[in-house]
């Protein structure tokens, strides 16, 4: 039989061994509970999508896999889906068909796999595919603005948890920058252009970006001035009252102003400190679909990374399928992204438990079901427990233990249970004691840090 070489595909190989896969699903943990925590509820959407609603917010085809089958079918799947490209588009669907079924505002989180055609950087954490965990607040006709202040408490919430160091949640509002714009009579036709070219500031270099606003027809004056106002980081409470200044006789520059300070003022009131936020006029994000508010969020002592979540608040979150107008906020962790820099930067946590906590060896096959008790009474009690089956030598035992990273080893033989006693060995500390059979639970809780009951 002829070998198949065992490889995957390009973009599609993050693929982590037990120990990485447990820092990952601690990470997924962590989220989890804190979007719970604030009392939003899962949802999961199916992985492939209709054709027509993938691409109705106008998402670029070419990023978008379709599905197929090896053998040639006719079937709704085959000749009519794609996989999801994001989480924000089946969002909308699943709205837009439950409407009548949801409680407004609907609070949800999503924390799933999504799949995009673009060209894979591994060393920039790029993939084709990839988790991204989603929250977003939607209400309908009408959202508070507290919603958009309530977003980043969550994300503050989730990232203190990770203690992957410090970071800051960077806030800027779209209407802002689309009145700046009208301030230096920059045509509105002319405004993405521009727009686009801003949100490279602190992506590339100072002249690289002079240049593509000379490019884009400003002059070179007025873009070193509009470069020096959107790259400041001045303290945010000195930026919101420079910028009242630009706002006089501008109703949007101060309608969305007045939508900033709103929102940085209620941040605090939910509980995200001074130090953890700011606003930056550099966050131009999303062009095309948000309106109000947006985020992006960055570790201080590792601004290289990028971003590590983002998103902001939207007008019509599901136009392109129901008449009803659901204004929304929201914000995206891509966790695979994240969880590779943390990986190179070396700021991955290792998870409170594993899997691996308690071995329990079987010198002899005879006490088999001695064996099976003590591990059916240690994971009665939520420990995660283990009973090694294969027949072999007791140091062969204890070098799987070390390397699959158990801490503790139950060890009994023929002497052990004709005194009614078992060994249990602390791997981690390199200490053994007998206890009385009927204390084993109470030493392992012991060993693993554990409250009694």
């Amino acid at each position: 039989m002829e070998k198949v070489k065992p490889a995957l595909l390009r973009g599609f190989d993050q693929e982590y061994l037990p120990a990485e896969q447990l820092q990952f699903n601690h990470l997924i943990d962590i989220i989890r509970r804190n979007f719970e925590l604030f009392g939003f509820l899962p949802i999961e959407t199916p992985s492939a999508e209709r054709r027509e609603i993938l691409t109705s917010k106008g998402a670029v085809e070419k990023e978008i896999y379709a599905l197929t089958r090896l053998a040639e079918a006719e079937d709704d799947a085959a000749t009519k889906g794609a996989l999801r490209f994001d989480l924000t588009v089946p969002l909308a669907r699943y709205v837009a068909m439950r409407e009548r079924e949801l409680a407004f505002p609907f609070r949800r989180y999503q924390i799933q796999r999504v799949w995009r055609g673009e060209t894979p950087q591994a060393n920039k954490g790029r993939f084709r595919e990839f988790y991204q965990c989603d929250i977003d607040i939607i209400g309908r006709e009408k959202l508070s603005y507290l919603a958009e202040a309530e977003i980043p408490s969550v994300i503050y919430s989730v990232f203190k948890e990770m203690a992957i160091g410090e970071f800051r949640i960077r806030v800027n509002n779209r209407k802002v920058l689309r009145g700046l714009l009208q301030h230096f009579k920059i045509p509105e036709s002319q405004g993405p252009t521009v727009l686009r070219i801003l949100d490279k500031i602190d992506k590339e270099p100072k002249k690289n970006v002079l240049d593509g606003l000379m490019r884009a027809g400003v002059s070179g004056a007025l873009g070193l001035h509009i470069y020096g106002l959107m790259s400041q980081q001045a303290d945010t409470k000195f930026l919101l009252n420079s910028l009242a200044e630009f706002a006089v006789d501008n109703a949007v520059l101060d309608s969305g102003l007045r939508e900033l300070t709103a929102v940085v003022d209620a941040m605090g009131h939910f509980g995200v400190p001074d130090s953890a936020f700011k606003v930056d006029l550099g966050i131009v994000r999303g062009l095309d679909y948000y309106t109000g508010t947006i985020y992006e969020t960055t570790l201080m002592k590792y601004p290289e990374l990028g971003s590590i979540c983002s998103g902001g608040r939207y007008d019509d979150l599901a136009s392109y399928f129901t008449d009803t107008r659901l204004p929304g906020v929201g914000i995206s962790i891509g966790l695979t992204r994240l969880f590779a820099k943390l990986k190179e930067a070396n700021l991955l946590q290792p998870p409170p438990r594993t899997p691996a906590e308690v071995l329990v060896t079987t010198m002899d096959q005879k006490f088999l079901d001695r064996y099976l008790q003590f591990a059916g009474k240690l994971r009665a009690a939520g420990i995660n427990t283990e009973v090694y089956l294969e027949a072999t030598k007791l140091g062969n035992q204890l070098t799987y233990a070390d390397r699959k990273g158990f801490r503790v080893a139950l060890i009994a033989g023929e002497n052990e249970f004709a005194k009614g006693t078992v060994q249990v060995k602390n791997l981690g500390a390199k200490s053994a004691r007998d206890v009385p059979a009927d204390e084993v639970l109470a030493a392992v809780r012991e060993i693993l840090g554990m409250k009694g009951g």
